[in-house]
Protein backbone atom coordinates (compact mmCIF):
# COMPACT_ATOMS: atom_id res chain seq x y z
CA UNK A 1 0.00 0.00 0.00
CA UNK A 2 1.32 3.73 -0.83
CA UNK A 3 1.36 6.56 1.24
CA UNK A 4 -1.55 8.35 -0.57
CA UNK A 5 -3.58 5.18 -0.21
CA UNK A 6 -2.80 4.96 3.92
CA UNK A 7 -4.51 8.61 3.77
CA UNK A 8 -7.88 8.01 2.44
CA UNK A 9 -8.82 5.93 5.18
CA UNK A 10 -7.69 8.42 7.62
CA UNK A 11 -9.07 10.99 6.31
CA UNK A 12 -12.41 9.50 5.48
CA UNK A 13 -12.29 9.78 9.67
CA UNK A 14 -11.45 12.65 10.16
CA UNK A 15 -14.41 13.94 7.79
CA UNK A 16 -16.53 11.64 9.34
CA UNK A 17 -15.92 13.14 12.69
CA UNK A 18 -15.96 17.09 11.61
CA UNK A 19 -19.24 17.33 13.27
CA UNK A 20 -18.35 16.61 16.68
CA UNK A 21 -15.80 19.05 16.06
CA UNK A 22 -17.52 21.93 14.87
CA UNK A 23 -20.70 21.57 17.49
CA UNK A 24 -20.76 24.58 19.98
CA UNK A 25 -22.24 27.16 21.63
CA UNK A 26 -22.14 30.37 19.40
CA UNK A 27 -23.40 33.66 18.82
CA UNK A 28 -24.04 34.98 15.62
CA UNK A 29 -25.93 38.37 14.25
CA UNK A 30 -25.72 40.27 17.10
CA UNK A 31 -26.55 43.51 16.47
CA UNK A 32 -28.23 47.08 18.29
CA UNK A 33 -30.46 49.92 17.69
CA UNK A 34 -28.33 53.24 17.32
CA UNK A 35 -29.16 55.55 20.10
CA UNK A 36 -29.63 59.29 20.64
CA UNK A 37 -26.81 61.40 22.05
CA UNK A 38 -28.15 61.71 25.82
CA UNK A 39 -29.35 58.13 25.65
CA UNK A 40 -28.26 56.10 28.48
CA UNK A 41 -30.59 52.73 27.80
CA UNK A 42 -29.52 50.69 24.96
CA UNK A 43 -30.40 46.90 23.81
CA UNK A 44 -28.56 44.22 21.83
CA UNK A 45 -30.22 41.07 20.09
CA UNK A 46 -28.51 38.02 18.68
CA UNK A 47 -29.09 34.66 17.58
CA UNK A 48 -27.36 32.04 20.38
CA UNK A 49 -27.04 28.10 19.42
CA UNK A 50 -26.27 25.45 21.41
CA UNK A 51 -24.94 22.63 19.77
CA UNK A 52 -22.56 21.13 22.55
CA UNK A 53 -24.87 18.54 23.31
CA UNK A 54 -25.01 19.52 27.14
CA UNK A 55 -27.16 22.33 28.83
CA UNK A 56 -25.24 25.48 29.68
CA UNK A 57 -26.12 28.59 31.60
CA UNK A 58 -25.03 32.26 31.07
CA UNK A 59 -23.15 33.61 34.44
CA UNK A 60 -22.13 37.38 32.70
CA UNK A 61 -22.65 39.65 30.54
CA UNK A 62 -20.13 42.86 29.71
CA UNK A 63 -19.61 45.10 27.10
CA UNK A 64 -17.05 48.49 27.17
CA UNK A 65 -19.87 50.86 25.99
CA UNK A 66 -22.32 50.45 28.88
CA UNK A 67 -22.14 50.28 33.06
CA UNK A 68 -24.15 46.93 32.89
CA UNK A 69 -25.71 44.60 30.97
CA UNK A 70 -28.61 42.10 31.80
CA UNK A 71 -30.80 39.39 29.98
CA UNK A 72 -33.88 41.08 29.91
CA UNK A 73 -37.13 39.46 28.01
CA UNK A 74 -40.78 41.51 27.52
CA UNK A 75 -43.88 40.54 28.79
CA UNK A 76 -47.27 41.71 28.16
CA UNK A 77 -49.60 41.77 31.24
CA UNK A 78 -52.90 43.09 31.09
CA UNK A 79 -52.24 44.93 27.54
CA UNK A 80 -48.82 46.34 29.00
CA UNK A 81 -45.86 45.48 27.68
CA UNK A 82 -42.86 45.15 30.75
CA UNK A 83 -39.33 44.06 30.79
CA UNK A 84 -38.25 41.60 33.49
CA UNK A 85 -34.81 40.96 34.32
CA UNK A 86 -34.41 37.39 33.27
CA UNK A 87 -31.71 35.86 36.47
CA UNK A 88 -30.75 33.00 35.33
CA UNK A 89 -30.23 32.23 31.55
CA UNK A 90 -30.07 28.23 30.44
CA UNK A 91 -29.92 26.82 27.35
CA UNK A 92 -30.78 23.79 26.67
CA UNK A 93 -28.58 21.21 24.90
CA UNK A 94 -29.69 21.90 20.92
CA UNK A 95 -31.44 24.71 21.68
CA UNK A 96 -31.90 28.08 19.60
CA UNK A 97 -32.61 31.74 21.36
CA UNK A 98 -33.60 34.48 19.21
CA UNK A 99 -33.26 37.65 21.15
CA UNK A 100 -34.68 40.27 18.92
CA UNK A 101 -37.59 43.07 19.35
CA UNK A 102 -40.61 42.77 21.49
CA UNK A 103 -38.52 39.61 22.95
CA UNK A 104 -35.87 38.81 25.07
CA UNK A 105 -32.85 40.61 24.38
CA UNK A 106 -29.68 41.75 26.33
CA UNK A 107 -30.22 45.83 28.16
CA UNK A 108 -27.71 47.76 28.25
CA UNK A 109 -27.71 50.41 31.17
CA UNK A 110 -25.26 53.47 31.81
CA UNK A 111 -24.44 53.59 28.23
CA UNK A 112 -20.97 55.51 28.41
CA UNK A 113 -21.33 57.22 24.74
CA UNK A 114 -24.28 57.17 21.65
CA UNK A 115 -24.29 53.85 19.88
CA UNK A 116 -23.91 55.48 16.63
CA UNK A 117 -25.27 53.41 13.41
CA UNK A 118 -22.11 51.83 11.16
CA UNK A 119 -19.99 51.43 14.18
CA UNK A 120 -19.53 48.41 16.04
CA UNK A 121 -18.60 46.89 19.67
CA UNK A 122 -17.92 44.24 21.64
CA UNK A 123 -19.91 42.40 24.04
CA UNK A 124 -18.49 39.49 26.21
CA UNK A 125 -20.36 36.58 27.42
CA UNK A 126 -19.68 33.96 29.92
CA UNK A 127 -20.94 30.60 29.87
CA UNK A 128 -21.18 27.84 32.72
CA UNK A 129 -19.62 25.31 30.78
CA UNK A 130 -18.82 26.99 27.18
CA UNK A 131 -16.71 29.06 28.94
CA UNK A 132 -16.65 32.65 27.25
CA UNK A 133 -17.46 34.05 23.74
CA UNK A 134 -16.51 37.69 22.43
CA UNK A 135 -19.30 38.88 20.41
CA UNK A 136 -19.02 41.81 17.08
CA UNK A 137 -21.72 43.54 17.76
CA UNK A 138 -23.24 45.78 14.85
CA UNK A 139 -25.10 49.11 15.28
CA UNK A 140 -27.62 50.15 12.85
CA UNK A 141 -30.52 52.64 12.42
CA UNK A 142 -33.89 51.11 13.84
Amino acid sequence: MNRSSSAVPALALLLAALPAFAAGLSVSDAWSRSTPPVAKVGVVYFTLVNDTGKSDRLLKLSTPVAAKAEVHRTEVLDGISRMREVAVLHVDAGQTLEFRPGGMHVMLTGLKKPLVAGTTYELDLLFEVAGPRKVRVAVRDP
